[in-house]
């Protein structure tokens, strides 16, 4: 395994374990943090002019998401 591949392997695991650090966190009685859901639903209530810009967003991301980990 080349040193760039642990490298981008070892990045998405310390990201993936601080999402979950602060869902955790955020899920303690009296928190001020929102959860991962509270922030999703943020951003699919956002609407410009009639048009739901958050859930477009959302959709972009998750295609975006699917395009390059799992179109190989």
């Amino acid at each position: 395994m080349s040193l760039t591949r642990f490298l981008a392997i070892a990045g998405f695991v310390l990201a993936a374990l601080a999402v979950l650090a602060v869902e955790w966190a955020a899920r303690r009685p009296d928190s001020r943090i929102p959860t991962i859901g509270d922030v999703s639903a943020l951003v699919m209530r956002y609407d410009v002019g009639g048009i739901p810009v958050g859930r477009l967003a959302l959709l972009s991301f998750w295609f975006w998401l699917g395009w390059h980990f799992l179109a190989r």
